[in-house]
């Protein structure tokens, strides 16, 4: 995943990473949500989900110190990073000011 995540956040579309661990309650309730921010954007954005216990190179990295925890990148730059559930409305009015 290392090689690929480089990768995939220098897209030059905007990349939501969603760091999360199948323990966490708060990631369940957030999985169907980015599932409608995804829904209503379409294209104009990728989502991504990133387990931070299989892949803790890539959190540390980017000091994820909570779950869940979502950067957006574009062009492999990191725009903006915001730990905790946030809801639709919320996701969807931070994404289109970088798209």
């Amino acid at each position: 995943m290392k090689s690929n995540f480089k990768k995939i956040v220098s897209s030059e579309i905007p990349v939501l990473v969603d760091f999360y661990a199948d323990w966490c309650g708060p990631c369940k309730v957030l999985a169907p949500i980015l599932q409608q921010v995804k829904e209503e954007l379409g294209d104009s954005v990728k989502i991504v989900k990133i387990d931070v216990d299989k892949n803790a190179a890539i959190a540390e990295r980017y000091q994820v110190r909570g779950v869940p925890t979502m950067i957006l990148f574009k062009e492999g730059k990191l725009l903006w990073q915001q730990s905790g559930v946030l809801q639709k409305n919320d996701i969807v009015r931070v994404l289109r000011t970088y798209t």
